[in-house]
C-alpha cells in the first residue's frame, strides 16, 4: 500500500514515533533459528528499525513504545504508543510475527497479525496523525483492517543483522523498492491454498458466467503474485510476438515496451505469462515464463524481451507420458505482476 504517497518519508521529518512489538527486536527481525542455525547468535550486531530510522534522521526526535511484545496478549503498554504517535509528526509502526512462529514444526491454522496486533495500528490510527506500518514475517498474513486502511505498507519479511539500515533507506527514499511477491496473499486463511497457476476447474474461470465460488469474499488474492509498488509507476505496452504462428521446437520472441510514467528513477520487472488453451491434460490459467528487471529513468521507454520456445512450452503429460510441445492456441500476457492483462495469441501447429 502507498496511499496519498504515505511513503517515502521526508527526510525534514523533525519528529518520528516508532512504535511496535519488532521495531527494537534484534532476535525476532534475524528471523528463526532451527536446529541447524540458519541465524546469527550475534545480536550486537544487529541493527533494528528504531537504530535504522535514527540514524538516517540524526536532527529528528525519535521516540520509542513497544506497545505490546510480538505475541501481544496484553494492550497495557498501548497507552505509551499512542502518546509517542500523539507528539510526533509521524509515526513508524512495526509489527509481525516473532521469528518462532516460522521454520519447521511452526505452523499456523490463524495467520492474521498475533495477538492484539491489529488493535495496536487501529489505536495508533485514531489518533489522526500520519503513520506506516512495516511488517516483519515468515509467511504471508492476512492483513484485514490494516491491508485496508494503512497509508503506506511495507513488506521487510525478516530483514537480518542490517535489516533496521534497510527498512530506513527504503522508508525514506535512499532506495526506490523494487521487490516483487513470490507467492500470493490471501484474504484470510480459508482462502489457502491459493496459488496463481492452478489449473482450470471443471467450470473454467475465464468462462462469461463464472462466478465466485465464495460468497462471503472475493476469490481473487489480495496481493497476487508478482506484485510489488515502487515510488514511480510504470506502463506497459505494444506487446508483439516475432511470429503469431509456429511450429512446435521452433521459437517465437516477444516484445514488450516499459515506460516509466512516474517522477522518479526505478526498477520495473517486466513479467511474461502464458496459458495453453487445451491439450492432452488440463492446464493452469497461467504460467509464469520469464521475468527481466529494469531500472528506467522518468519518462523512459524500454524494450523488454523474451522467448517462447521448446523449454517454455513444453509439459509433461501424464497422458502421453512425455515431454512435448503441444500443438495449439497459447494467450500471452505481459505486464507487472500474474493479473497481467496486455495480451497476445501464439498458436503452434504440428
Amino acid at each position: 500500500n502507498n496511499n496519498n504517497h504515505a511513503l517515502p518519508l521526508s527526510t525534514t521529518t523533525s519528529s518520528i514515533a516508532v512504535v511496535g512489538p519488532l521495531a527494537n527486536d534484534a532476535s525476532d527481525q534475524l528471523g528463526p533459528d532451527v536446529p541447524i542455525g540458519y541465524s546469527s547468535s550475534d545480536l550486537t550486531s544487529v541493527v533494528p528499525v528504531l537504530d535504522g530510522i535514527k540514524a538516517a534522521v540524526p536532527h529528528a526526535t525519535v521516540t520509542y513504545a513497544q506497545g505490546c511484545d510480538a505475541n501481544c496478549t496484553s494492550t497495557s503498554g498501548f497507552g505509551a504508543a499512542v502518546s509517542a504517535a500523539q507528539a510526533a509528526a509521524v509515526t513508524v509502526v512495526v509489527v509481525g510475527e516473532p521469528s518462532a512462529d516460522s521454520g519447521e514444526a511452526s505452523s499456523r491454522s490463524d495467520i492474521s497479525l498475533p495477538g492484539q496486533q491489529t488493535a495496536l495500528v487501529q489505536a495508533i490510527a485514531a489518533t489522526g496523525k500520519p503513520y506506516v506500518v512495516v511488517l516483519m514475517n515468515g509467511r504471508p498474513l492476512t492483513l484485514g483492517w490494516v491491508a485496508d486502511n494503512a497509508p503506506g505498507l511495507l513488506e521487510a519479511w525478516y530483514p537480518g543483522t542490517e535489516g533496521g539500515n534497510a527498512v530506513a533507506d527504503v522508508l525514506f527514499g535512499d532506495v526506490n523498492p523494487g521487490g516483487k511477491l513470490t507467492v500470493s496473499w490471501a484474504h484470510t486463511a480459508g482462502e489457502e491454498p491459493l496459488y496463481y497457476n492452478h489449473n482450470l476447474t471443471h467450470e473454467p474461470e475465464d468462462r462469461p458466467g463464472f462466478t465466485s465460488r465464495y460468497w462471503d469474499m472475493p476469490s481473487k488474492p489480495l496481493y497476487p503474485f508478482g506484485y510489488g509498488l515502487s515510488y514511480t509507476s510504470f506502463k506497459f505496452g505494444n506487446l508483439r510476438l516475432s511470429r503469431a504462428s509456429m511450429k512446435a521446437g521452433e521459437a517465437s520472441e516477444v516484445e514488450v515496451d516499459v515506460t516509466n510514467t512516474g517522477k522518479a528513477t526505478g526498477d520495473a520487472v517486466a513479467q511474461v505469462y502464458i496459458h495453453q488453451r487445451a491439450g492432452s491434460a488440463s492446464r493452469p490459467v497461467r504460467q509464469l515464463k520469464g521475468f527481466k528487471r529494469v531500472t528506467l529513468k522518468a519518462g523512459e521507454t524500454q524494450t523488454v524481451k523474451f522467448t517462447l520456445g521448446k523449454d517454455e512450452l513444453e509439459f509433461w503429460s501424464p497422458q502421453t507420458k512425455v515431454w512435448a510441445v503441444e500443438p495449439g492456441t497459447f494467450d500471452v500476457w505481459a505486464g507487472e505482476d500474474s493479473t497481467a492483462g496486455l495480451h497476445a495469441e501464439l498458436v503452434v501447429t504440428e
